[in-house]
């Protein structure tokens, strides 16, 4: 679950990103692989900082060798990184990049799914992705696209509904503007409903609230998700923080 609300639905500043960008000590097995990762795969979709979302591809293939416990968990990052990739070739009219990078994406979360090592980010890395690139896919690619996102949710959900209530206000809100959104944009507008007057009850006071309210006003007309976002700088600050 943390995976999901700590990688994929933030808004990360772009300078923050360029300001702090240590290279990923990949043999510190006290950091997870999210943390090894996250940073750089933000770089990329989020400031468009493809070098830097380079090294996370190659670092992937390094952590896929050295780290076997974590493989479903590197095989959805892998997912979505390559996913990514078909949108950017998409956007810039290679079709048979996108056609490629596509089919990589989608056995990549496949085989994640199948895998039962390491699974712990693979719902909330597949379900962030989506929400973040379905939108960008084709035309016709959306609508599954956000099939499988509402499908990761719903996994979350089951775990994590009985705590809902107690998990921080950044998580909490996430998965429950994730809920929303997603069963929103597959045709499920009364359990779409439903997760807004959840997120209008658990989160007072707060940007998920203020969104919701608008929402209510006029369905999809705003974006419920990525309200309350994690500073740049994580990986930094979780090497001090160990090095101590």
């Amino acid at each position: 679950m943390r995976t999901l609300l700590s990688a994929f639905l933030l808004s990360t500043a772009v300078t923050g990103l360029a300001m702090q960008a240590p290279e990923p000590p990949l043999g510190e097995t006290r950091l997870t692989v999210h943390t090894l990762l996250r940073e750089d795969v933000f770089a990329g979709v989020r400031a468009n900082d493809m070098k830097r979302f380079g090294r996370a591809e190659r670092n992937l293939e390094i952590l896929l060798k050295d780290r076997p416990a974590d493989r479903a968990s590197l095989l959805a990052w892998k997912g979505s990184m390559a996913l990514l990739r078909a949108v950017l070739a998409h956007e810039a009219g290679r079709a048979a990049d996108f056609d490629r990078e596509f089919a990589a994406s989608r056995d990549a979360f496949a085989e994640a799914t199948r895998t039962s090592s390491g699974n712990d980010g693979v719902a909330p890395i597949k379900g962030g992705t989506y929400v973040l690139l379905a939108d960008r896919l084709p035309e016709a690619h959306r609508p599954a696209a956000w099939v499988e996102s509402y499908g990761a949710f719903r996994e979350l959900w089951k775990g994590q509904a009985p705590a809902v209530e107690k998990l921080p206000e950044h998580l909490r809100g996430e998965l429950l503007s994730g809920l929303a959104i997603s069963a929103y944009r597959t045709g499920r507008t009364e359990e779409s409903n439903e997760f807004v007057d959840r997120i209008i009850a658990l989160l007072p006071e707060t940007a998920y609230q203020a969104a919701a309210k608008q929402w209510k006003e006029k369905p999809g007309s705003v974006t419920l998700t990525c309200k309350s976002c994690h500073a740049p700088g994580r990986l930094a600050d979780r090497l001090a923080a160990i090095s101590k």
